[in-house]
């Protein structure tokens, strides 16, 4: 059984969470603050986090930070933070996707099976080579020349779309629909977010990318040789 903790303030929310979670088989645990989210994401190791950023005690997005230094825990931020910038910035700094208060239950489900899937699911055994980039699906493992690149599930799986065919130019949309699998109404902009974060992490000069190219007004593509 996965096992799913849910960081929210709100009872109600949190208990329409869980109800929602546990009748989908996961199993779930609960914290009302960040201390105590921290303390149990890294005591019962969950194998996702849905995590709201409205937090009593501290900003969500400081928990996300310290999730992210120590881990590659999924996370799905829940927010009803109405301004897109916090949405982007919980995004780069490693978040793999967000729902929107007041949200679907029945979507808050499909997304963190999406995600879990993305992180956990077996991938075709095949290693995609381009440039001096090799991806290692079956291994989730991205590496640069000698040199081993962190990617969260979502980032791998977006480098993997976009290094799989060099020179084709992918919409947002099309990147969207290569790392969800399923087909929701979502944030296109958040691409953008995680291709900041690629390009952080494999460029030797992100404002002058080698590897991924920006189509201004349509999308991304891979850089041919």
């Amino acid at each position: 059984m996965r096992t799913v903790l849910v960081v929210e303030d709100e009872p109600k929310i949190a208990q329409v969470a869980r109800d929602y979670l546990e009748r989908a088989g996961f199993g779930v645990l609960t914290a009302g603050d960040a201390r105590s989210a921290i303390s149990q994401a890294r005591s019962a190791k969950p194998d996702l986090v849905v995590l709201d950023l409205g937090l009593p005690d501290q900003d969500g997005l400081d928990v996300i930070r310290s999730l992210r230094s120590a881990s590659k825990l999924p996370i799905v931020v829940l927010t009803a933070r109405g301004d897109e910038s916090d949405r982007v910035v919980g995004l780069e700094l490693g978040a793999d996707d967000y729902v929107v208060k007041p949200f679907s239950p029945n979507e808050l489900v499909a997304r963190v099976r999406a995600v879990l899937r993305r992180a956990t699911d077996e991938a075709p055994t095949d290693v995609v080579r381009a440039r001096d980039l090799t991806l290692d699906i079956p291994k989730l493992r991205a590496t640069v020349g000698d040199r081993i690149v962190d990617l969260t599930a979502t980032e791998f799986q977006l480098l993997v779309a976009l290094a799989r065919s060099p020179g084709r130019v992918l919409t947002r949309s099309q990147l969207l629909d290569a790392v969800r699998g399923v087909a929701f109404e979502s944030y296109e902009r958040a691409i953008d977010a995680h291709i900041k974060n690629i390009r952080r992490k494999i460029e030797p000069d992100p404002r002058r990318p080698r590897y991924i190219e920006t189509v201004y007004g349509v999308g991304y593509r891979f850089a041919e040789d």
